[in-house]
């Protein structure tokens, strides 16, 4: 979410005032552990990482001006991340 453009994603660079920090991601992959030890798994697949990103993410984008008058959300946001950004 800092750098949008960078991975095709310039249409949501307008939307965020500021991007999750490096620790965001630390706490999605932690949560995403968790998800996957609560649904009896001892690996983490990519479903995990969707499922739980919105909860992890959602309190650590600053929505821009222009997001809250179009009423885009930081789910919209993180559900557009999820469709472009392809699973390894």
């Amino acid at each position: 979410t800092r750098y949008p453009e960078k991975y095709g994603l310039s249409e949501i660079k307008n939307y965020i005032s500021f991007g999750a920090s490096p620790r965001a991601s630390i706490n999605l992959a932690i949560a995403s552990r968790a998800y996957a030890f609560i649904k009896g798994r001892a690996f983490v697949i990519p479903e995990d990482v969707k499922e739980i990103a919105k909860d992890v993410l959602r309190h650590r984008i600053g929505l821009s001006f222009e997001a809250e008058a179009e009423e885009v959300t930081q789910d919209d946001i993180v559900n557009k991340i999820l469709a472009k950004i392809q699973a390894p």
